[in-house]
């Protein structure tokens, strides 16, 4: 068994070039590797799509019939989106591809391309958005629609932000790490107000 593999099955791909054939042939080999893969031909539906459902990466082309790659990234970028993008692009001058890194492109591949360089980078894409997504996992705890920040220590019930203060923050946070276990009332107390309490 490689430790190395990515759970692809639930993976989720946004294919975007405005080249049909092109297009039909990236969703056809990353849908063989397991993965989900939508698609979009131009820059504007690639946006609408990205506001409406969460993604995993975007396979983007640089050049689209209504607005460019980097400017779909710009985008994206400024709306705090941290969607990964690994871009395509015959565009192979150093000066653009620095360009499109600033601007928040995670990844490079300059057509023409072999399909086994795509598939790896996909690949490695994924595995550091597994990594991240597990990092941002130990930092933050959900409980329905609740969502707690344990590094800014905030709380969001859906889209409101509540007000705690330190200790019903503390409390709360603690309570939801051990949903569904019956705690004492001493350990509580020790947990959250510290040893000595003697309220």
């Amino acid at each position: 068994m490689r430790s190395s593999s990515v759970k692809t099955s639930s993976s989720r791909l946004l294919v975007v070039d405005d080249d049909p054939e092109l297009l039909l042939l990236l969703k056809d080999e990353l849908t063989e590797q397991g993965l989900n893969c939508s698609s979009a031909n131009c820059g504007s539906d690639a946006l609408l799509m990205l506001r409406q459902e969460s993604f995993d990466l975007v396979v983007l082309d640089w050049n689209l019939p209504d607005f460019d790659g980097t400017e779909i990234c710009r985008r994206l970028r400024s709306s705090n989106d941290t969607t990964p993008v690994l871009m395509l692009t015959a565009h192979d001058d150093v000066d653009d591809r620095v360009h499109a890194l600033d601007l928040g492109v995670d990844d490079y591949l300059t057509k023409p391309f072999e399909l086994k360089e795509l598939h790896a980078r996909v690949r490695a894409r994924l595995r550091r958005g597994q990594f991240a997504n597990a990092e941002r996992r130990k930092d933050s705890l959900s409980l329905g629609d609740l969502q707690i920040d344990l590094i800014e220590r905030e709380v969001k019930r859906g889209d409101l932000e509540l007000s705690l203060s330190q200790r019903e923050f503390d409390l709360l946070a603690y309570l939801v790490k051990h949903k569904g276990e019956v705690l004492p009332r001493q350990q509580i107390l020790e947990a959250v107000w510290g040893a000595p309490f003697m309220g």
